[in-house]
């Protein structure tokens, strides 16, 4: 294999010609039709036995070439990358120059190379200082979810449906007098003024005795997740069941024994106080964090190439699809919901994938730039946490894996990279 490697116009791009000696353009071709050769149906032979030569006389001596070159193009490619030191962002356009058996096999392919940023002020940015205080607010919102969390439900038979009270009703929805899919339910509970139904809906439910039915007229909002049905004006036909009342329990000592490990309210209160400002420590050191990497950040200058943000896009919508798939769904389904395309997506994540390019980009410079290494025993003992939490911490296969070890390294890196831009800030 030979690589000739040529710089484009475009910054941070790329061509590498590469030429595959014939005898392994050949051996490739013969793989291929040891492959498929079962495959092949020659008249005066025996399905799968036809030899090589009367295959391509046959079916024209072109037939494994496409094979034939990914099989051989992909590892030569590899190969030229490895040689050159090259960190490649962007799917290669390739482009066949000779393809022919018993010649050398040559190609180019053009590729955006990651790029180097140029680092600015990094040491001495200025931000402001982050912090969040606990209030009295605060605590009693968080007493307020444990009641509600801690609520018991009665029924109610004296009077018509309230707002806060909890409705059990029939309901099928119209639009133009035709019954539409997925307007109709039975028995369905809704808390009224939760705002989990159309606007309007629940406001008319408000008066509506037992056993009661009604017409409710409302419109589908204009943003509506299904076309068929945004903006159109529905009717719905509602009967109420039956009523329901959240009561919530006291908040005072008794409470407090009954949810917790305390004896008394205000122990209670003490406890949600301190745990509230360690999570607001918490949140105030990423935020802080984020702020002084942005700072750097809006110091540095770097040209991102289009495909490294398109493969930064990619990994986003494969780890949205890996969340979908945990609730049912696949991206297809959730895009029909969300009335969106593909394109639309990829257009509004993109914000998103070149600022975290930028942050990576302006951490590994710094690191660069500082000479930050982790030492041994920081990584030994980062492998030893992460094979207890994966049970794996007396399997010393994984605790000598070279492939964990340089993850760790580099997550070591960037931990001690923002450690140092952080401490060297001009926090206010």
């Amino acid at each position: 294999m030979n690589c000739k490697v040529e710089k484009t116009k475009n910054a941070n791009e790329v061509k590498l010609e590469i030429t595959v000696e014939a005898s392994k353009f050949d051996e490739a071709i013969k793989r291929v039709y040891f492959k498929s050769a079962k495959y092949f149906n020659i008249p005066g032979f025996r399905k799968g036995k036809a030899p090589i030569q009367i295959v391509e006389k046959y079916y024209g001596k072109e037939i494994f070439y496409e094979d034939a070159f990914n099989d051989s193009a992909n590892e030569a490619l590899e190969e030229a990358v490895k040689e050159n030191n090259l960190e490649i962002v962007s799917r290669p356009e390739v482009e066949i120059k000779q393809m022919e058996k018993g010649k050398d096999l040559i190609f180019t392919a053009t590729m955006q190379t990651k790029p180097e940023a140029e680092l600015g002020k990094y040491k001495g940015v200025e931000i402001k200082k982050i912090e969040y205080k606990v209030t009295d607010e605060d605590i009693e919102h968080e007493l307020s979810h444990m009641q509600e969390h801690n609520s018991r439900l009665i029924s109610i038979d004296d009077r018509p449906v309230e707002k806060g009270d909890i409705a059990t009703i029939d309901f099928e929805g119209f639009v133009d007098g035709k019954a539409f899919e997925g307007g109709k339910a039975e028995g369905h509970e809704l808390e009224i003024g939760s705002n989990t139904f159309i606007p309007g809906f629940e406001d008319q439910i408000i008066g509506m005795k037992i056993d009661e039915e009604k017409d409710i007229q409302v419109k589908f909002p204009d943003e509506y997740f299904s076309k068929e049905l945004a903006g159109k004006d529905a009717t719905f036909k509602v009967k109420v069941h039956e009523i329901k009342k959240k009561e919530l329990p006291e908040l005072d000592d008794e409470f407090a024994k009954d949810v917790s490990e305390f004896d008394t309210l205000d122990e209670l209160k003490k406890s949600i106080k301190e745990k509230q400002e360690k999570q607001n420590e918490e949140r105030a050191k990423y935020e802080t964090e984020d702020a002084v990497i942005k700072a750097v950040c809006d110091n540095m200058k770097v040209e991102i190439p289009s495909g490294m943000i398109n493969m930064e896009i990619d990994n986003m919508l494969k780890e949205l699809e890996q969340r979908l798939s945990y609730q049912g769904l696949n991206l297809e389904q959730y895009l029909q919901f969300m009335g969106k395309t593909e394109e639309d997506l990829r257009k509004e994540y993109e914000p998103q994938a070149i600022e975290g390019i930028r942050s990576r980009l302006a951490l590994e410079a710094v690191i660069k730039a500082e000479k930050i290494e982790p030492d041994e025993a920081e990584i030994t003992e980062k492998m030893k946490e992460m094979a207890k939490n994966y049970g794996k911490e007396n399997d010393e296969e994984f605790l000598k894996n070279e492939n964990v070890a340089n993850y760790i390294k580099e997550g070591l890196k960037s931990e001690k990279a923002i450690e140092f831009v952080v401490k060297n800030a001009k926090i206010k």
